[in-house]
């Protein structure tokens, strides 16, 4: 049965906070002067909790939900913080994988809604803010905060954690971060704070002296997951090397954690990793949903990210495969496209968040770059044709954007 009330509130924060996610560039912030503001006139819940913070270009979703689920079999009581959502605005924000209440997010935004504030707070500030309430009131045990955007100047940078994470850095969001590695680098290596230890889970040439610089100046501890080896062995239920990497980076943050007291053994970790879904309501990556063909959902969507996808899929597929891509219309589709293979069977879709591509901006695509593609305006299509199309040996990948994916569900 449909809540109307929540219906009605969470119309009324999409529309009263522009979202990133809803309407992109615009809705950027790049300062905290307004959830500084927030959480004091919230009593500063952030002062009473303790926190991972992850930051990075990708992986960081991956990486936040791995420790989630890890440390809520250890014996704590886990708030996470991610974004964006798939399908529903509360799986932002969970305590041990539950979502927070319609009522919840209802009586949080009552009051802002029926005061005139003196600031205008994104979409992400307030719903950054209401998670640190939320955990407040559930007496979480440890947080684990995904930044949104960048590291320095995201709203999530106003905690001061007892880990900070940095899982690897590609060139993205390069209107707001800087044009080259090293300007990208510097402002993730922002959520470092002084003397609380970082991991930075992959590196370059390029941004290895920046980390190793912040570090040096905030006196922090820096710990490079590259140079990680486990003798445990674990069953892992991801696919993707790129995943692998991911759990390296936790495995290298779980034994700072356990240097700090926290009671994780080989056991905890496994399961951990067996039950992550329920523990975090992970999904939409590497998620393979059937077989015979493979039908596998992926939310990458930077050229970074899609490029370890498509490097994986490699060892997976068994036949012909098909790619339905979907992405927005302010990323670099044109440089993303020319990383699919020459004989992969081509679906362009549009997906229903008013960010999409269009049907237009497909076929100038496609003219521009010589492409035989099958274009849809509904995803569910797309993977019905790509799936009467294949056989059975064959690898049916959907990637390219969290609506797209959305759509799907």
């Amino acid at each position: 049965m449909v809540n109307k009330d929540y219906s009605k509130t969470i119309d009324w924060l999409f529309q009263q906070f522009p979202s990133y996610q809803a309407i992109g560039a615009a809705a950027y912030k790049p300062d905290l002067g307004n959830i500084i503001h927030l959480l004091d006139e919230l009593s500063n819940p952030e002062k009473e909790l303790r926190f991972i913070h992850v930051a990075g270009s990708n992986g960081k979703g991956s990486t936040s939900s791995l420790l989630a689920s890890i440390l809520k079999e250890s014996g704590e009581k886990v708030g996470l913080f991610t974004s964006p959502h798939i399908q529903d605005f509360r799986e932002r924000i969970r305590v041990n994988g539950e979502m927070i209440s319609e009522q919840s997010v209802i009586d949080f935004c009552r009051p802002f809604q029926s005061n005139q504030l003196h600031i205008e707070p994104s979409f992400f500030e307030i719903t950054f803010a209401m998670a640190l309430e939320h955990f407040k009131k559930e007496a979480c045990t440890i947080c684990i905060i995904e930044t949104g955007l960048g590291g320095r100047l995201d709203a999530t940078n106003c905690i001061t954690p007892l880990l900070s994470v940095i899982t690897n850095i590609s060139l993205e969001h390069t209107q707001f971060l800087g044009n080259t590695l090293e300007e990208i680098a510097f402002e993730k290596a922002g959520i470092i704070k002084p003397i609380v230890p970082v991991i930075i889970g992959e590196t370059t040439e390029e941004t290895k002296d920046v980390f190793t610089k912040q570090a040096e100046l905030r006196k922090s501890s820096i710990q490079w997951a590259e140079d990680f080896i486990s003798n445990e062995l674990y069953h892992f239920p991801l696919l993707g090397s790129y995943q692998r990497k991911n759990f390296r980076t936790v495995q290298c943050a779980l034994e700072i954690l356990i240097q700090k007291g926290f009671s994780i053994t080989h056991d905890t970790i496994q399961r951990g990793l067996d039950h992550l879904a329920e523990n975090t309501g992970f999904y939409g990556r590497m998620q393979l949903v059937s077989k015979e063909p493979n039908l596998i959902l992926d939310v990458s969507h930077n050229v970074d990210g899609i490029q370890k996808t498509l490097e994986s899929i490699q060892h997976i597929n068994q036949g012909q495969l098909h790619i339905i891509y979907g992405t927005s219309s302010d990323k670099n589709y044109e440089e993303i496209v020319d990383l699919f293979p020459n004989d992969a069977q081509l679906y362009f879709s549009t997906f229903t968040n008013l960010r999409s591509i269009t049907i237009e901006q497909i076929e100038q695509l496609m003219d521009k770059k010589e492409l035989n593609a099958k274009v849809f305006s509904d995803v569910k299509d797309a993977i019905k044709e790509a799936q009467l199309t294949a056989n059975k040996e064959d690898t049916i990948l959907v990637f390219g954007s969290f609506f797209l994916i959305s759509d799907f569900f």
